[in-house]
């Protein structure tokens, strides 16, 4: 199944975007997955138990580095 996952990074620190842009630059290497962003999110599309897989990879290599962030997903099912 299919599945699209919009997902928004917001590293609670004034210096906020090579966080951000570190996060897109890794799932864009991800050849299985269609990223697309926008100013406000990043939305990722793909098959529902590889997307995950990355995910949980992505934003655990995120919350390793220094500084807290939020991470906030809005997930829609059964894309095709």
């Amino acid at each position: 199944m299919r599945t699209m996952i919009e997902i928004s990074l917001y590293p609670l620190d004034a210096n906020f975007i090579p966080a951000i842009q570190g996060f897109i630059d890794r799932l864009n290497t991800y050849p299985e997955l269609q990223v697309t962003t926008n100013a406000m999110s990043t939305q990722i599309a793909g098959e529902h138990a590889r997307l995950f897989e990355v995910i949980s990879v992505e934003t655990a290599k995120t919350f390793a580095e220094a500084g807290r962030k939020v991470f906030v997903m809005k997930i829609l099912g059964g894309q095709s």
